[in-house]
């Protein structure tokens, strides 16, 4: 008889503690997978204004093209160096293949990088980025990419 009511019991904390009550996590995720998703799209459309405005205003960065450390950019310094990326490769686009939500506060994002080189050559570039979100707006963007 004890037995039975542990094990009732048990039952009951599991199905309460596990219920799908309305929590804010899932809420701040889904938002913050829609800011990620709203970088992409401004990517894909060069609208680096709109892109950075989605950052907070200075942002940390790591990124093979700042080096190996992190580096602070405003929204205007990201402004410029997408608008050159553009200028270089005028057809750049990414598109996703996977987002992986992480907590309330983290988006991972895999995505495949495409343009036309200079010389006319296609290329693609596999690409994995962190996002780090607080307050509705990113607040870290660690890009990982094998630029040799």
């Amino acid at each position: 008889m004890v037995t039975m009511r542990i094990t009732a019991l048990c039952i009951l904390l599991l199905l309460t503690g596990c219920g799908s009550g309305s929590s804010p996590a899932p809420e701040a995720a889904k938002k913050n997978i829609s800011i990620v998703k709203d970088v992409y799209r401004h990517f894909n459309a060069h609208d680096w204004r709109s892109m950075a405005a989605l950052y907070s205003d200075s942002a940390e960065f790591k990124d093979p093209s700042f080096g190996t450390g992190i580096v602070r950019q405003t929204r205007q310094q990201i402004e410029e160096k997408y608008a050159e990326l553009q200028r270089m490769f005028p057809d750049v686009r990414d598109d996703i293949v996977q987002i992986y939500p992480s907590g309330t506060d983290h988006v991972v994002v895999e995505f495949v990088s495409s343009a036309t080189a200079p010389d006319g050559q296609r290329f693609t570039l596999p690409i994995c980025t962190i996002f780090e979100l607080r307050n509705g707006v990113i607040v870290k963007d660690f890009t990982y990419y094998d630029n040799q």
